[in-house]
């Protein structure tokens, strides 16, 4: 009723501004209109809603307080500060005064002012829920979890029914690495309050964590027997199973999602996922294909394809689905080097360059990604690029195998100073490597006898 109510002033308020009159509204029907707005996120129409409250009711206190409220919001903390000086005289008894006060405060960076005054709130009996949960966010604020404990659990102890205060609990026993008193806690709460769904949340994921699924099950059977309608617990309960390799059941929890899902692309791909650790890949593909109905763009649904595809030897389907998914996951490295080894494995050298010049440059202390680049330039003939490449790969990783490369470009470019000097190199770095080397790279096997033999004249 009081919705309603609160309803029909917002519609006479908004109905006032069109048309450009004045209405009257007393002082609690002003700060309703105002809370109305606050709560919306309207700040704008809140500050108009407060400007005309002044202008009925100059000295009102409480729609003062709602202007504080607004310009906190607006982070306009210099004409805020005028407003708290102008008020603190008067309003130190005020709840709302000393919350905005607060909030002053911690929105400057102040925890510790910020507590000092809820505090003094707190020896004005209001809002004792509000202005503990207030304290202990602060005192997280502070990086200090113990303190911010004592006041989520007086919180809680003010409202049972908090789960706000219920949440920051149990991330504060894990901050404080108190796995056992968490579990005490909990057991405790759900003795008193078995039908709570963030406890028994809070339980699950406790158990999940530490992987005894079987019980965290148990707890998500739970949550399921108070609102059997709630999708991610499902969720969970599937990905217990799949944990525990018990991938049928998974599948069969992940049917029941189906039927309460508007969206059912990830749903489908889970469950492909779970025929193909079963080893039916027919079945996994008809799941992905699905996914992909739902979503024509679910990128983890055309790539777990490709790994199918190329399992079963279809190596141009393996590509394809690797070109798609990659295409729509473009900073994917995991999906470039991929691509790259499907283009390179179906001798489409050129195409794979673009996927290793994108490795190179997001991981260049990656060794590995500047010599499958360099290789694969050499295959193409590229050699003067190559030998770039190569300048700038031995800055990150002075190794043997980049110098054997650039000697081998260099004698491709018919550079053979350049060449033997690198080659030279590569033997001091690591001679083992040479008949390999020479293996890759003919063009040097008769370089290395020479180098070795200058060698042994010197010597």
């Amino acid at each position: 009723m009081e919705e309603y109510f609160g309803n029909e002033l917002v519609k006479k308020f908004e109905e006032m501004m069109e048309i450009n009159d004045e209405f009257y509204f007393d002082t609690e029907e002003l700060e309703d209109i105002i809370v109305y707005y606050l709560e919306l996120g309207d700040f704008n129409y809140a500050d108009m809603a407060v400007n005309y409250g002044l202008k009925l009711h100059p000295n009102s206190l409480d729609i003062k307080i709602k202007k504080l409220e607004v310009l906190l919001e607006w982070e306009d903390f210099n004409t805020a500060k005028q407003l708290i000086d102008e008020l603190k005289g008067s309003s130190m008894e005020n709840t709302d005064f000393l919350v905005c006060y607060a909030k002053y405060y911690s929105n400057l960076g102040n925890p510790k002012k910020s507590i000092e005054i809820c505090k003094k709130a707190l020896e004005l009996e209001e809002e004792q829920n509000f202005l503990n949960n207030f304290i202990a966010d602060e005192y997280v604020n502070l990086g200090d979890p113990f303190n911010a404990l004592k006041y989520y659990q007086q919180a809680l102890k003010e409202d049972p029914l908090d789960d706000y205060s219920l949440e920051n609990i149990m991330i504060c026993f894990n901050d404080l690495n108190k796995s056992d008193e968490a579990i005490a806690f909990l057991n405790d709460y759900l003795d008193e309050f078995s039908y709570s769904e963030m406890a028994w949340s809070e339980y699950g994921q406790y158990y999940f964590v530490r992987k005894n699924y079987e019980e965290a099950i148990k707890a998500f059977d739970y949550m399921l027997a108070i609102n059997s309608g709630s999708v991610g617990v499902y969720a969970s309960k599937a990905a217990c199973y799949e944990a525990l390799n018990q991938y049928q059941k998974a599948i069969s929890v992940y049917e029941e999602m189906l039927e309460l899902e508007y969206t059912k692309a990830f749903t489908y791909y889970k469950i492909g996922l779970c025929y193909k650790a079963l080893k039916q890949p027919i079945i996994a593909l008809n799941y992905f294909q699905k996914s992909l109905r739902e979503d024509p763009q679910f990128y983890l649904s055309m790539m777990e394809q490709s790994y199918l595809y190329e399992e079963m030897g279809g190596m141009p389907e393996a590509l394809h689905f690797a070109k798609e998914a990659t295409l729509l996951n473009d900073d994917n490295l995991d999906y470039q080097k991929r691509l790259a080894f499907l283009f390179i494995d179906a001798g489409k050298f050129e195409e794979s360059l673009t996927c290793l010049k994108k490795l190179v440059d997001a991981e260049p202390s990656r060794f590995y990604n500047w010599y499958a680049y360099s290789e694969v330039l050499m295959l193409v003939g590229e050699y003067e690029e190559a030998v770039t490449i190569l300048e700038n790969a031995i800055k990150y990783h002075y190794r043997a195998e980049l110098f054997y490369q650039l000697s081998n470009c260099f004698f491709n470019l018919n550079e053979k100073e350049k060449g033997t000097k690198s080659l030279k190199k590569a033997l001091d770095l690591d001679p083992t490597l040479v008949s390999d080397m020479q293996k890759k790279y003919p063009y040097i096997k008769d370089e290395v006898k020479k180098v070795k033999s200058k060698e042994k004249k010197r010597g």
